[in-house]
């Protein structure tokens, strides 16, 4: 796929671009800001954007061109990249879009399989959220959620975990060894005891019950 980055840490940003190449993936342009991706991608077309988040212009500055960008390109995918999993920065992703869209550490993404494998969930319309913020949020929600995190099974605990990582429902039924339809089970009846709306899409759906955990958090408004 074509691919374009911003990362204004050399030696990272080599790094990338090697991984990128072994992979097969055309790189449009590499620049060191998000004002200079966002002129970039003025005309150059890409499948997916790599975005470090703290990047100028400074302090987070990838958050604001992702923004930019989804606004000027809605097809284009992001993957926003960071040394640290933090819950707001998530938040912000999210605020800019619930689909073709990703968020994962710098450290996780450092061989060619896990980077494809993110940037073609990306590319496909996917959210892929880093594992480990993941199940933080599933695993340690606040005291105004303690009701609905009881009222799920262990078995549908992990289910929500491997939808928050933005995992399919063939994915989480090869992750778990189980069949689709019974993961289709389990996630109707997360759904129903998140008291998720019977009538959206099934799409938004996922996307609302990862947000509930989110907005469990102790430092999420």
């Amino acid at each position: 796929m074509r691919v374009a980055l911003a990362e204004d840490g050399a030696l990272f940003r080599d790094g990338l671009m090697m991984l990128l190449a072994a992979a097969g993936h055309e790189v449009v342009g590499c620049t060191a800001d998000g004002d200079s991706l966002v002129k970039l991608l003025a005309t150059e077309p890409a499948d997916v954007a790599i975005l470090d988040i703290r990047m100028p212009p400074e302090p987070d500055g990838g958050l604001p061109t992702g923004e930019r960008l989804r606004a000027a390109h809605p097809r284009l995918g992001l993957l926003f990249l960071s040394h640290y999993a933090e819950t707001h920065y998530l938040m912000r992703v999210l605020r800019i879009g619930t689909e073709a869209i990703g968020y994962r550490l710098k450290e996780k993404v450092g061989s060619v399989d896990v980077l494809s494998d993110t940037l073609t969930r990306i590319r496909d319309g996917e959210i892929v959220i880093e594992p480990v913020l993941a199940q933080r949020l599933v695993e340690r929600p606040s005291s105004r959620r303690r009701d609905v995190v009881a009222g799920l099974s262990a078995r549908e605990r992990q289910v929500l975990r491997l939808m928050a990582e933005g995992r399919s429902n063939t994915g989480i039924a090869a992750q778990l060894v189980v069949m689709p339809k019974a993961v289709e089970k389990h996630i109707a009846n997360i759904f129903a005891k998140l008291g998720l709306p019977a009538d959206a899409a099934e799409h938004h759906r996922r996307v609302l019950a990862v947000l509930t955990y989110l907005r469990s958090q102790p430092d999420v408004a």
